[in-house]
């Protein structure tokens, strides 16, 4: 039995190529004094996997030259000289891209797949799922009767979004790439429009489904939809920053805003948040979204692509669009 990992090997320009990273294989480790060894089931593709190979001053430092590629995972311990995980545990935690992780314990949380399935807790029950919660709630603020607007709607982060705003007595509007995708968060997730962005004129889909201008934009790519939504924004409104997925692989400086004035006009703000700063918090998002799924007003869709040697086109996915919900890489059997 040998470990998988997926190595990072330069500093990419633009989109990444297929030799940005390697694939190696390793004696599975062994667990040291106050460690476990987890054997490694899912792993989490996530947007921010680009900025965090880009050696610029960020929210968190780059992942090394040579090092294994940062990614959110949950797994099972097969392994343990730890005092608070014992062997059968399955664990939640950043064990990279490999197939199997050492760890203290720090950071990593114990979750049950009697409750949900594993990959869930990548996505509407992780990091993805958390980001939407609080960004939404905590800095979006929505109020019965606002009319929120997200973009990327049909990803791990906005379908989360849109499904929370209607739960909380709001208008939902996606904005997504694609008939299919459309019609999906609308038609499952309960989304009240969908605009799409590959095929329809968004400037006028804004007016047509959003008629009494937007209170809340919750941002996942930047650019021109960015600016699209400042026309339409109302009198203190809020706008989200979660991301800027347009301009993750720009070889040219990225675009900003030019219709921002429309903040100063509107008395509106736009906040950029990170979810690392709500981590305390993480277990209260938990019990009430883990509640919400249980009574079926949250739905949950995972894109699940086998094997670790996919992790470079499974990787593209995220900037194509050629996924729906959460996207995540299977890489051991749970045996």
């Amino acid at each position: 039995m040998m470990n998988k990992q997926v190595i990072l090997t330069k500093r990419p320009v633009g989109t990444p190529s297929e030799d940005t990273w390697r694939v190696e294989e390793h004696e599975i480790p062994n667990a040291g004094p106050g460690e476990v060894v987890v054997k490694q089931l899912y792993i989490s593709l996530d947007p921010a996997m680009r900025g965090w190979i880009n050696d610029a001053k960020s929210y968190i430092p780059p992942v090394p030259i040579d090092g294994v590629m940062r990614a959110g995972s949950v797994g099972r311990v097969i392994a343990s000289n730890h005092d608070k995980f014992q062997v059968g545990d399955y664990l939640l935690g950043t064990g990279g891209v490999q197939q199997y992780a050492v760890t203290n314990g720090k950071g990593w949380v114990q979750v049950n797949p009697q409750l949900v399935p594993l990959p869930t807790y990548l996505g509407t029950l992780g990091m993805p799922g958390y980001t939407a919660y609080f960004g939404l709630l905590d800095i979006g603020q929505p109020k019965e009767g606002e009319t929120v607007l997200v973009s990327g709607a049909a990803g791990a982060v906005g379908s989360v979004v849109g499904q929370i705003a209607k739960i909380k007595g709001c208008r939902a509007v996606g904005i997504a790439g694609g008939p299919e995708k459309c019609k999906y968060i609308v038609d499952e997730l309960g989304f009240d429009e969908a605009i799409d962005y590959k095929n329809e004129n968004v400037r006028a889909r804004l007016k047509e489904t959003c008629p009494n201008g937007i209170d809340v934009y919750f941002d996942n790519v930047g650019g021109d939809i960015l600016d699209l939504a400042l026309t339409r924004i109302n009198m203190n409104a809020r706008i989200p920053i979660c991301g800027a997925i347009s301009q993750y692989n720009n070889t040219t400086p990225i675009k900003g805003p030019t219709n921002y004035l429309s903040l100063l006009v509107n008395r509106a703000r736009m906040e950029g948040f990170i979810v690392f700063d709500f981590a305390k918090d993480y277990g209260k998002a938990a019990l009430e979204m883990g509640q919400w799924l249980a009574q079926g007003k949250l739905k949950t869709k995972e894109h699940i692509v086998e094997g670790i040697e996919n992790f470079y086109p499974t990787f593209l996915r995220l900037f194509s669009g050629d996924k729906r919900g959460k996207l995540i890489l299977k890489v051991n059997e749970d045996n």
